[in-house]
């Protein structure tokens, strides 16, 4: 018996090297910061939210394909400009990617109009593939926006940007920095939570565990032992990091100096403007 083990655990690794379907989750490009020089990296972090901002107004405003195809063009030349690799932007559609299928397929066979092809009773049509394409464009686009500020935005100044564009917020008592400072940590630890769920799965399957088999009951039994160490992990780290900013006497904002000043320039400003410009004349024309 023990011998029938070890032969079906090393068939089992050998078919997973040879590409078994399982996905490298430390490659997710959610929450990474690549360190650069380039003008994208430059620009002030508040900048870069407010631009991602409006790009996601413009993304849900526009109807027309020709629309998402000139927002796709500034998308695509903010991500060359900022010579960050184009495989690490497009690791971030990895995580929705079961979504936009669904999605795709809900407008394809759901949406009333002309019939292309049957599936039995089901009957795709014209305008779902449309509004199905433009569905799985808006996701890519929206996400892809927002990666490229967090991949140029070093953890620091993105939390120093984001708590002074909610600054004034607090004077209806919305807490900026506390607000600014989740969202930083939240950001920062979901590399780190998927890096320890690889490690966690590696050590099981090399105790013979298998999560690519069987129905959806076994699979999600399969990943219980995944999910207790990781969430006995995940508190674990809370409760250290938590322990650490009591340590150094963190009391919040209030009286916090920074060695760096946020200041706007001229590139910001001109940034600000022509980005803004183009997506209100791309919504307004197409």
């Amino acid at each position: 018996a023990g011998i029938a083990w070890g032969v079906g655990c090393r068939r089992r690794c050998r078919r997973r090297r040879r590409g078994g379907g399982r996905v490298n989750i430390s490659s997710v490009a959610i929450g990474q910061y690549i360190p650069g020089e380039s003008l994208v990296h430059r620009l002030d972090p508040r900048t870069k939210i407010m631009l991602s901002l409006v790009v996601v107004i413009a993304l849900f405003i526009a109807k027309s394909a020709w629309a998402y195809a000139a927002l796709a063009a500034l998308i695509v030349g903010t991500v060359m400009a900022s010579r960050v690799p184009v495989k690490m932007v497009l690791r971030g559609l990895r995580p929705l990617l079961f979504v936009m299928v669904l999605t795709f397929g809900l407008h394809l066979f759901m949406d009333p109009g002309e019939p292309i092809f049957r599936i039995g009773k089901i009957v795709a049509t014209d305008k779902g593939l449309a509004q199905g394409l433009i569905t799985v464009a808006r996701l890519s686009l929206l996400i892809m926006a927002t990666s490229i500020v967090t991949l140029t935005t070093s953890p620091i100044a993105f939390t120093d940007g984001l708590e002074s564009l909610l600054r004034p917020l607090s004077f209806v008592g919305v807490p900026a920095h506390e607000l600014a400072m989740m969202m930083t940590i939240a950001l920062r630890f979901i590399p780190t939570l998927l890096e320890e769920t690889d490690k966690i799965m590696k050590a099981q399957m090399a105790r013979g565990a298998d999560f690519e088999t069987g129905n959806i009951a076994k699979r999600a039994r399969a990943m219980i032992p995944i999910l207790v160490p990781l969430f006995v992990s995940a508190f674990r780290r809370a409760d250290e990091l938590a322990m650490a900013m009591e340590a150094r006497c963190y009391r919040g904002g209030q009286g916090r100096t920074r060695l760096r000043q946020l200041r706007l320039g001229t590139t910001d400003v001109a940034a600000l403007v022509l980005v803004t410009a183009y997506a209100v004349a791309v919504m307004a024309v197409l």
